[in-house]
């Protein structure tokens, strides 16, 4: 049976969505800024370097093709640490473009300067500037001043051929006006990448599309570029849950580079996460990337940042291909005997667990059928006689929640040994 009889699939009614790649400077792209804005988490850890590049493996690996290694302006650590890592994409001959995050200052550029020499590379400097009204009065600046600082950080930028993204703090709450007066200066002095963001995770879907069409349909034309050479950024935050909702809302309004962290990693409540716009694009077919090792990538980065990584976590939480209820654990089991994955992976789920690197999973608990049972069993390599199957049955149904695979089997041998 063909697939398309089997799911009505209602995400496609009157979408007539197309994306005319004439009108960008490339196809849709991501920028991974775990190991820069994330790590502003409070809760997050600072990997160490061989942590780090292990991380970068993983962004290459799933064609990420954009990476932040860091903020330069912090030290002389993490200038180490962005020394080894470009050493490392280097080495390996990686497709990966690197870039840092940088204040509007000449003095957090000069650092891209020598690194940009010593490894023959283009380094991307993301200058960012708040330019909302509630940051200037509080900050005391004017537009003037604003666009001054500007003047001097790109100027340099460009002087020293550092290819440079200007990043507009807080775009989501600034005014149109503000919005026009700074990116028409900022490409004017060179810069031909924009970077609208959602600092404060204020923004919904609507906010994001009517923004990105201001900048793209007004903002860039009146500044005499044309829309395919001005390559344009969208980063969000999740402080409304809105993260992924805006990511998808970017692709649809036209961004050519959506940004985000593993596992949403980042200050207050997190960035956007990219595991999740990488999952929802591809499902969408938005990207055809090889995500089978995405899973793999979460794991190493909850360990090694420590951010929290939720059992009902969407896609990579533990609980979030597993199943103990009796009616849905009964049809998964079914579509695993009719040897058919892809049905077993969409009977009761939204998310192909194998497209990902991950399986369905069949537990035993207190709404367990004898399905969940007879196939643990099986699966395990216990022969699945009555008199066990109606022992396990009644132990689960015993059970506050779901048995882990160490108790069934405990019980299994138990029983078995009685």
């Amino acid at each position: 049976m063909n697939e398309k009889d089997l799911i009505y699939d209602w995400n496609l009614i009157q979408h007539s969505f197309t994306r005319d790649e004439a009108a960008h400077p490339h196809p849709i792209w991501f920028d991974d800024e775990t190991l820069r804005d994330g790590l502003q988490s409070p809760s997050a850890r600072n990997p160490r370097i061989e942590e780090k590049i292990e991380l970068l493996d993983y962004m290459e690996n799933l064609g990420i093709q954009k990476v932040d290694l860091g903020l330069p302006g912090a030290g002389p650590l993490h200038i180490d640490h962005i020394d080894a890592m470009l050493s490392h994409i280097n080495k390996k001959d990686y497709e990966i473009r690197p870039g840092c995050a940088v204040r509007t200052v000449v003095s957090d550029i000069e650092p891209l300067v020598d690194l940009q020499a010593k490894h023959e590379m283009q380094i991307q400097a993301s200058a960012f500037l708040g330019t909302s009204p509630i940051r200037q009065y509080t900050e005391n600046w004017t537009m003037d001043r604003i666009i001054s600082t500007a003047e001097k950080a790109i100027g340099f930028a460009v002087d020293n051929d550092i290819p440079i993204m200007f990043v507009t703090e807080d775009t989501t709450r600034s005014k149109p006006e503000d919005i026009k007066a700074v990116y028409t200066r900022a490409l004017e002095l060179g810069a031909d990448r924009l970077c609208v963001c959602d600092t404060c995770g204020h923004v919904t879907p609507n906010g994001v599309e009517q923004l990105l069409r201001f900048v793209q349909d007004e903002v860039i034309p009146d500044a005499g570029f044309k829309r395919r050479d001005i390559e344009v950024n969208w980063h969000g935050h999740q402080d409304r849950g809105l993260g992924v909702a805006n990511n998808i809302a970017a692709y649809y309004a036209g961004a050519d580079v959506i940004h985000g962290t593993a596992l949403g990693v980042g200050e207050r409540a997190g960035n956007a996460p990219i595991d999740q716009t990488l999952v929802n694009l591809k499902l969408m077919g938005a990207i055809d990337n090889d995500l089978t090792t995405l899973n793999e990538y979460m794991r190493k980065a909850n360990e090694y940042v420590e951010v929290a990584l939720p059992r009902n976590y969407p896609v990579f939480g533990q609980d979030a291909f597993e199943t103990g209820t009796g009616v849905h654990a009964s049809a998964v089991v079914k579509a695993m005997k009719k040897g058919d994955h892809w049905l077993a992976d969409r009977i009761y789920s939204g998310v192909p667990a194998q497209d990902f690197g991950l399986e369905q999973i069949i537990r035993i608990g207190h709404m367990s059928g004898r399905s969940n049972i007879i196939y643990w069993l099986e699966r395990n390599g216990f022969e699945a006689t009555d008199g066990l199957v109606a022992h396990l049955f009644d132990l689960a149904k015993s059970q506050r929640r779901l048995m882990s695979d160490e108790e069934v089997n405990q019980a299994v041998q138990t029983f078995i040994g009685s």
